[in-house]
């Protein structure tokens, strides 16, 4: 998560965009499909399944590999790991029903994920060093949104001018950081707060937008910010104001809203002293014994 390879991230996005699947990363038209992650992939899992169903790809659901079970039937799984090293995403692909077939989106060509599935979708190019993940994740999903019949080719140059500015607010006058999405965005708020939590060791909460004021609205006050991605309902922006929390919702795509969060979890971070490339109690990759 250095400074560095998150405004590579427009770069990163023009490479992607010129690159033509030559797998069915996101599933073939039709197919009943699983998505499954750990950490940050599970959250792209999450965005990625409700921008499939919604754009009448198929029936596609999404899920934790670190709490997967076989159970519902599927055409294909998708397991996504910028490591493709994940012991518990590795134990999915161990359990994969018979006549189902597997696909992985991985960091790493030759990872033991990549080679333990009939496809595979490697995004060397999007790799990075950090243990926090910034534009492995961004990638993927501007692929999945591509795929299913967006026109992204703008997003670069405006995730290059978004990056240019200026911070809306400082981090550092903030205590609690929130963040709040709707349908797909939900898990781009979840990954925003996971990256606050993990970069800058603060107190973040992610929620879907309209079911923040159903009880976690209560431990809003005046050093609580607020970031929304998407359009913010004026009538809970106006029960936000009530707390007297500060509101960020830019007018940018959320792909690129999430760039900006990232830039604020390493401004938080940098704040704080602290190495956002190597965060407490973090490695890389989770590989179990």
């Amino acid at each position: 998560m250095t400074q560095q390879e998150i405004l590579s991230q427009p770069q990163v996005w023009r490479q992607a965009l010129a690159t033509d699947l030559e797998t069915p990363a996101f599933g073939k038209r039709g197919e009943r499909v699983l998505f499954l992650g750990c950490g940050t992939s599970a959250f792209v899992a999450e965005s990625i399944a409700e921008l499939r169903e919604r754009s009448g790809h198929g029936v596609s659901d999404a899920g934790y590999a670190s709490e997967w079970s076989p159970g519902r039937t599927y055409d294909r799984i998708v397991v996504i790991s910028r490591s493709g090293t994940t012991s518990e995403v590795l134990a999915v692909l161990a359990q994969v029903p018979d006549g189902t077939a597997t696909t992985a989106i991985v960091g790493v060509g030759s990872s033991p994920i990549a080679r333990a599935v009939e496809d595979v979708l490697v995004l060397d190019f999007a790799d990075e060093r950090s243990v926090v993940q910034t534009r492995f994740p961004t990638t993927v999903l501007l692929l999945a949104r591509r795929e299913f019949g967006e026109d992204l080719g703008h997003l670069p140059g405006e995730a290059e001018e978004a990056l240019s500015r200026d911070p809306s607010v400082h981090a550092s006058d903030f205590s609690h950081f929130v963040f709040l999405g709707r349908s797909w965005t939900y898990g781009l708020a979840q990954e925003a707060a996971l990256k606050v939590r993990e970069a800058a060791q603060a107190w973040s909460e992610s929620y879907p937008a309209l079911d923040y004021r159903h009880g976690p609205i209560a431990v809003a006050h005046e050093e609580t910010l607020v970031v929304v991605f998407g359009e913010l309902a004026h009538d809970l922006e106006h029960d936000i104001r009530r707390t007297r929390a500060t509101i960020v919702c830019e007018e940018f795509d959320p792909l690129v809203q999430l760039a900006r969060a990232q830039a604020l979890a390493a401004d938080l971070a940098s704040a704080r002293g602290l190495d956002i490339d190597s965060p407490r109690h973090l490695t890389r990759s989770v590989v179990l014994g």
